[in-house]
């Protein structure tokens, strides 16, 4: 084990992660097998117990024998790519059955040099003798490592090209770069292509028509003999819900909208906010919080409950929430569309709801007969041209209308609808665990996670998954989220290709969709057996998670 304290003043040498070095090994091992970079992966090295008798049982170990820190800031960065930032921190683990190149900043293993073939026997003694530089330009930085054996007569120097150990065992890049928002046109063949191709068809028809209106045309002129009286001279009629005319306008009312209209940027160099804001119980009894998230402009905030309801808050919450019912299970997912109208939310009955928001009236349901499997995971996508949702194993595109006139008549049936515009599997067939999109902009990619620890990289414009991150934590992931940004700021285009990734046990991790690598690896705050939330500020400079401990952490 290797144990990482923090030093900070006033954090009394809090210890900050703990590192299980055989099992990083062996998910180092995994996911070089994956990536076809070596056939089997490299057990047969480690300690094995297969030679002992069936009743026999003893305890492997992998004792850590000498740390040393690794500089890889002078290898160039065509070498390592991103290994050679500033930033990054590697440190050499020497072991008794090989030497690692650990990275203390995703406390994950880079490198794995074992050292079966130099020396005969199982443990040895290892000294880091340093780094010797043959070229500062070339930065062709050298490495001498002495072995010596404890129950042999020899001692081997191994001279060690850091560059070349960490590149040879590098997982080989994507061949495509894939990029969360939009850098290419829609393809026909695209499932997105029907959304588009619909807006264009409508708004041409819309055109169309208001040419015609538009266009003069030559009419008659009749003249009448008697022309009728314009009322001036007869009696007032009675008239209902007569309109006020004599509001003076003083442009109060125009100054008013537009100072409601109007936003603020965002402050980017503020400070972590460190005081609680007001409290307000959601329920008078003791009722679980599924799920919350802010409107667009930051002015209502919704939180679906296990209580079977929906609630929406003035972002002051102050007054009385409106209430949307209808479910008949705990509500695990809500979401706001982009223009604010519609209000989306998923329950564990198998059903989904979108409301009005305005009115809390129901416009649109999805049954479950829709659905094989409850929901997890449901949203507006691209730009609310479409509803994406996880169900089981899958998640599907569905196209949907929603229709506010209301006939008298037939006023109990349901005019909007909803259409299947594809479905997609996860790899292996396992149930989704979470799933994220943008909606605030056009993207075609979206992030799901299975109960196997993977994260899937789906491209919607090309219809298909486009890669797959095995391991990539040690429980299942329990949410994705990504760096969407905020209306009130504006970020790097690049920066929106980061995400977090949360597990029970296993901290939260950063991770970049460029090279599908965890950037960096936060641990230290207690989630042993709970499923917390995690956040990005609206900036983009920091990111939020719950603890058990009733505190949230912020890096």
């Amino acid at each position: 084990n290797l144990w990482i304290f923090s030093l900070m003043d006033g954090h009394h040498y809090r210890r900050v992660a703990r590192v299980d070095l055989r099992k990083k090994t062996e998910t180092f091992s995994t996911r070089r097998v994956k990536s076809g970079l070596c056939s089997q992966p490299e057990e047969s090295q480690l300690p094995s117990t297969s030679a002992l008798g069936k009743g026999e049982q003893v305890e492997v170990t992998f004792p850590v024998l000498r740390l040393a820190p690794c500089d890889l800031s002078l290898i160039p960065n065509s070498a390592c790519g991103c290994l050679s930032s500033e930033n990054t921190r590697c440190v050499w683990i020497g072991s008794s059955v090989g030497l690692f190149v650990f990275n203390l900043a995703n406390l994950e293993v880079e490198a794995a040099l074992y050292y079966k073939g130099y020396v005969c026997g199982c443990t040895f003694r290892l000294l880091l003798l340093g780094g010797v530089a043959n070229d500062v330009e070339t930065a062709s930085l050298q490495v001498l490592c002495l072995l010596a054996s404890l129950f042999g007569g020899k001692i081997a120097v191994l001279e060690i090209n850091p560059a070349a150990l960490v590149t040879a065992q590098q997982c080989p890049s994507m061949g495509q770069s894939l990029s969360v928002p939009a850098s290419s046109c829609v393809l026909p063949t695209s499932p997105l292509y029907l959304g588009i191709a619909k807006e264009k068809s409508t708004k041409a028809a819309s055109e169309q028509r208001c040419a015609a209106r538009n266009v003069m045309k030559d009419q008659r002129l009749v003249f009448h003999s008697k022309v009728r009286s314009s009322g001036y001279a007869s009696a007032p009629h009675v008239t209902m819900f007569s309109p006020k005319t004599n509001i003076k306008s003083e442009g109060k009312g125009s100054s008013r909208s537009r100072s409601s209209c109007a936003r603020e940027a965002y402050p980017v160099e503020c400070a972590v906010p460190t005081k609680p804001g007001p409290q307000v119980a959601a329920t008078p009894t003791c009722t679980r919080v599924c799920c919350i998230q802010y409107s667009g402009d930051g002015q209502w905030l919704a939180c679906g409950l296990a209580n079977h309801l929906s609630l929406v808050f003035d972002a002051s919450l102050t007054g009385t929430p409106a209430v949307f019912s209808g479910h008949d299970g705990a509500v695990n997912a809500v979401c706001w569309s982009q223009d604010r109208r519609w209000l989306l939310s998923a329950a564990r009955d198998g059903t989904l709801r979108v409301w009005s928001a305005r009115g809390a009236e129901l416009a649109l349901l999805l049954g479950k007969d829709m659905f094989s499997k409850p929901i997890q995971s449901a949203q507006f996508y691209y730009i609310d041209a479409f509803i994406l949702l996880s169900s089981g194993p899958e998640f599907q595109l569905l196209r949907y209308h929603i229709d506010t006139c209301k006939d008298e008549i037939k006023r109990y049936k349901q005019k909007s609808k909803s259409k299947l515009i594809c479905r997609l599997s996860t790899t292996g067939a396992v149930d989704m665990t979470s799933l994220s999109a943008v909606n605030d902009f056009y993207s075609h990619i979206v992030l799901a996670a299975g109960r196997n620890r993977t994260v899937e990289v789906f491209d919607l414009n090309a219809g298909c998954s486009a890669a797959v991150i095995v391991e990539a934590h040690s429980r299942p992931v329990h949410q994705i989220c990504q760096n969407k940004g905020s209306s009130f700021t504006t970020q790097q285009p690049q920066a929106y290709n980061l995400f977090l990734t949360t597990a029970v046990g296993d901290g939260m991790r950063l991770w970049d969709l460029r090279t599908l690598r965890c950037e960096r690896h936060f641990e230290g705050h207690p989630t042993r057996g709970y499923p917390c939330g995690i956040a990005f500020s609206p900036c983009g400079r920091f990111a939020a998670c719950g603890a058990e401990d009733r505190h949230v952490c912020t890096v």
